[in-house]
């Protein structure tokens, strides 16, 4: 049972659902369950909608802890997909293939993602929920507007490969709030000269908070 006043609910975000859709349909189903109009739900830490993974709903009064919990470091596994880009950096984006790229042995890859861990500059990718003169960065570039975001300092505390047969390099990454995944994937290609991008994407821990603990937004749901 959800508690409608008070509740931290862990979700396995399916792919193809924005963060908002699980919010919405959680806040629907509370709202037939509790006869309340009135029913806040929120979450702590947005998810792409291509992604799937540890999303963190968000009830009643724990909505008042939604900025202490977005600046928990998170874990991830992603692939990416090298010898091409995205235009969004992603599956969702036009794809271009890069057919000159030559396959880079595991020592490159190795030594590519080393420049990565520890403190670094990262520049957020215009297609994402920043907000720009008010109004949300993929938006303007949906809109075929230019978006300049401004760099920012993130920590990669670790970032290590779980296999690779080309071109598909799977990894995993815990990093601090406010890492992109896609951006990494991205500078991950362009450091081996072949271009890259994320093309799966998973989240599994916030914090102490453990995908394994996850529930489906089916069964959290049911009447």
């Amino acid at each position: 049972m959800i508690n409608p006043s008070d509740d931290v609910l862990l979700v396995d975000k399916p792919a193809g659902w924005t963060s908002f859709d699980v919010v919405a349909k959680i806040r629907g189903f509370l709202r037939v369950q509790t006869g309340q109009r009135k029913v806040k739900v929120g979450h702590a830490g947005t998810l792409d909608p291509f992604a799937t993974g540890l999303l963190v709903i968000l009830v009643g009064d724990a909505c008042k802890r939604a900025d202490q919990l977005l600046k928990l470091d998170k874990t991830y596994e992603f692939t990416v997909t090298l010898g091409a880009t995205s235009t969004t950096g992603d599956t969702e984006g036009e794809i271009i293939e890069n057919n000159a790229a030559s396959e880079p042995s595991q020592t490159d890859v190795e030594a590519a993602m080393a420049r990565f861990r520890g403190g670094i500059t990262q520049t957020p990718p215009a297609y994402s929920a920043i907000k720009v003169g008010g109004k949300r960065a993929y938006e303007l570039a949906r809109a075929g507007k230019e978006v300049k975001l401004e760099p920012r300092k993130v920590t990669i505390h670790s970032l290590e490969i779980i296999e690779y047969t080309w071109p598909e390099l799977r990894c995993r990454a815990h990093v601090s709030s406010g890492t992109y995944i896609r951006t990494l994937a991205e500078d991950i290609g362009l450091a081996l000269g072949v271009g890259g991008y994320c093309s799966q994407l998973r989240r599994t821990e916030v914090d102490t908070f453990r995908i394994t603990d996850a529930r489906t937004v089916e069964s959290l749901t049911k009447y």
